[in-house]
Parts: structure tokens; sequence; C-alpha cells
């Protein structure tokens, strides 16, 4: 085969590792804090002591290599031989607090495990029941999503949800100093160094708080230098109500992997996606996220920052690709790299997710414009968030309810809003638009 530099703006061909591997470390670097930072927030909430987050880090970092392999070179169908980029995707991160929090992390790994394989199995079929979730329907989910996030974001910056220290002074300025590092890089920075403000706002913000004292490195001193990564370190529980939780996202994060996968195809590679790779995107998201649930990971999903990366630097290459996610997955076996990044303090991640959160949110405003503002979308649109961010501030009125009822649609408003949407969408007439 053609050993060629010129071949990282090809699909296909081999690229001499030197050369390949600068261009790997850029997508790692592009999305290794976004990929760590749900579950870190998660290990928060629900209080995982240090040294089981840490394992759940270096898992994160595994399955994201797996993941991105497994995009690059399918087995079988599931797979879509694109240069796609997994990692841990933060729409699952609203409804996997509440069912850690309410109900253990044993019954969100049964959830993610059962909903991987739902998705997975669908994905081998997408052609039949994509249609279902038109373009306008996804908008109103990410927005929703976007909503739900704002408030976990808000939470970090101000030191951690139940920290002693929450809402001190030391996290305001360390938050806000990160925060601010992030915007000055995204307006003022230029090319590559823009698509990494948030790794820029990280590292800026990293070094005040272990200026002012707020980083512990107490979890190293009993570190190994090498380590198999843990798996099922929760055992798996499975209840009808988280699950079916957890599969309504599913198919909100499938249409996500559609958007990103035709995104990638039509700038990047210049051409119109086909079916298979459609379907094998989504078959990878799926089983790799059941694969993610026997980590004890949330699931996975493709990385949009990576799709704009691949598209602004032309450099598509499989195996180009394929040395960053070696590089995670070697990450993954080194545990001191994982505890390492578990002693930044969540004032840090809070300056950095929320303008991430921020962005997930213009996003859904960004897909409704490009829905269009018929009759017909502004009553799907603004029935479905109405009901699904209101009710849920309020999930009193349902303590009438079955136990069922009450997980699925009190205490998770994106599931709320899905289904809603997806209802108005197919009893809604068509000649309103």
């Amino acid at each position: 085969m053609n050993n060629s530099s010129e071949n990282i703006y090809q699909l296909d061909g081999r690229v001499p590792v030197l050369k390949a591997l600068p261009f790997g470390l850029q997508h790692v670097l592009a999305m290794f804090v976004a990929n760590i930072t749900p579950i870190m927030i998660l290990a928060g909430v629900v209080s995982l002591d240090k040294e089981l987050t840490a394992a759940l880090v270096q898992n994160c970092m595994i399955i994201a290599g797996i993941g991105t392999l497994v995009q690059l070179f399918p087995i079988w169908k599931i797979g879509s031989r694109l240069p796609i980029v997994m990692g841990i995707s933060f729409t699952f991160l609203s409804v996997a607090i509440t069912i850690g929090t309410t109900q253990g992390m044993g019954t969100l790994m049964g959830a993610v495990i059962v909903g991987g394989i739902v998705e997975g199995l669908l994905g081998l079929c997408a052609k039949y029941w994509l249609k279902l979730i038109p373009h306008i329907v996804a908008a109103t989910v990410v927005t929703a999503i976007g909503f739900s996030l704002l408030p976990i974001g808000a939470n970090s910056f101000a030191g951690g949800l139940g920290s002693a220290d929450f809402g001190a002074t030391h996290n305001w300025i360390v938050g806000s100093v990160t925060l601010l590092t992030c915007l000055l890089t995204q307006v003022f920075a230029k090319g590559f160094l823009r698509s990494l403000s948030v790794l820029v706002g990280l590292v800026v913000g990293y070094i005040l708080a272990l200026c002012m004292g707020m980083v512990d490195f107490s979890g190293l001193s009993n570190c190994s230098i090498v380590a198999l990564p843990k798996i099922l370190p929760f055992i798996p529980e499975f209840h009808i109500g988280p699950i079916l939780s957890v599969v309504a996202i599913f198919l909100v994060s499938a249409t996500e992997t559609v958007g990103d996968s035709s995104a990638l195809v039509n700038g990047a590679l210049k051409r119109q996606i086909h079916k298979s790779e459609m379907g094998g995107a989504i078959s990878c998201d799926g089983f790799v996220s059941t694969i993610s649930g026997i980590f004890g990971c949330t699931p996975i999903t493709s990385f949009s920052q990576n799709v704009g990366l691949a598209s602004l630097s032309g450099v598509v290459n499989r195996f180009t690709i394929a040395t960053g996610a070696i590089v995670m997955l070697l990450g993954g076996i080194f545990p001191p790299i994982g505890t390492l990044l578990t002693t930044i303090p969540q004032a840090v991640l809070g300056g950095c997710t929320i303008m991430m959160f921020g962005s997930i949110l213009f996003a859904g405003f960004g897909m409704m414009a490009k829905s269009g503002f018929s009759q017909r979308n502004m009553v799907i649109v603004s029935l479905s968030l109405s009901v699904g961010l209101g009710f849920t501030q309020a999930a009193g009125m349902f303590k009438e309810f079955p136990q069922i009822f009450q997980t699925i649609f009190a205490e998770n408003c994106v599931a709320v809003v899905f289904l809603l949407a997806v209802i108005l969408n197919l009893v809604l007439p068509k000649e309103k638009e």
C-alpha cells in the first residue's frame, strides 16, 4: 500500500507514523476535555470516591478509543468507515444524574447496557425509522438538552453541589477566570487554537487553582503506573422505567450522530452520505455504548468538534485518525493520567462547561431556524418545551401516578420533550405548514 504524507487528505492510504501522529493528537486534544467531563460531573454529583472516579476516567478514555476505531474500521455492519471520533456524550448527563442519584449507578448502567443494544439494532435498520425524527423534532430535543444542562454547569462553577465550599469566593474567581479565558480564546484566537478554547481555559483555570491551593494530589500517592481497566465497577440492575428513559435519549443521540455524520461527509469528503454509512455510525454508537455501560461509563456519541476539525483541516485519513484513538487507549491503561485529571477542581470544569452547554442550546436554536418557523413547527416546539421543561419543575404534580410514570415524566425533561415532539409531529396535519 502506498505510504505517503499526501494520503492524510484521502480517506484511505497509509501515512508515515511520525507524520500521522501529530494530526491524531490534534483530535485527542480537541475532544479529551469533553470526553472526561460528563463522567467527572456525574461522579461528583453521586459522590463517588476519587479512586473509583479515576478508574471511570481511565475507562472512558478506553471506550472513546474503542468507539473511534470501530467507526474507522467497521466490524460487519457496525461502524461507518468514516473519520468519526467518538467520546462520552453530554446528551445523557441529565438523565444519568437523575437515575444515578435516585436509583443508583447499577440501575443507570443496566439502562445504558439495554439502551445501547436497542440503538445498535435500530442502527442496522435505520432507514425504516429515521423518518419518525425529522429535523424539527431533533432541534426541539437538542434545545431541551441545552436547557437541562445549564444548572449542572452553574453548580460546578460554584464548586460542586453539596460541597462544603459551594459558592465560596475562590470558586467564583477560578470559575470566572476559566470562563473568561475560554471566551477570549474563542473570540480572538485563530485557526486550530480557536477549536481548543475549552482546553486553553481549563489549563489556565487549573494553573490558577493550583496557585490558590485548590488542587489535591493525594490520590497520586497510591496510584500504580499501569493497570487494566475496571470492568463492571457497578453491578447492573434492570428496571423498566430508567431503561425507557435512557432508550428515549438514545434515539436523540442517534439523531445527533446522523447530523454529525452527514456534516462530516458533506464538509470534509464533499459528497452525500450513504445509507450504509449512516446505519453503521448509529449501530456503532449503540453497541459500543453497551460496552461503555459494562465499563461503568455513560453512552458515547460522535463528537461535533472533531467533525469541525476534519472539515477545517481537510485531514480525513482513517489511519491518521486511528493514531489518536490508539493514544486514547494507551492513556486509559496508565492510571496516573486518569488520577491527574480527577484533580481538576469543579469550579474549573464549571467555567469550561458553561460555555459548552450554552453552545448546545445555541445549536438547538440554529436547527430550529433551519427547520423554519411555520405554524406547525411553532406548535411542536412551544408545546413540547413548555410541558417538558415546565412540568418537570413541578414534579410533585405526578405524585398520584405510578412510579414508572414518575421516573419517565417527572424526573427527565428531555425524555418528555422528545416523546411529546414525536407524537405532535405524527398527529399534526402537514397542511398547516
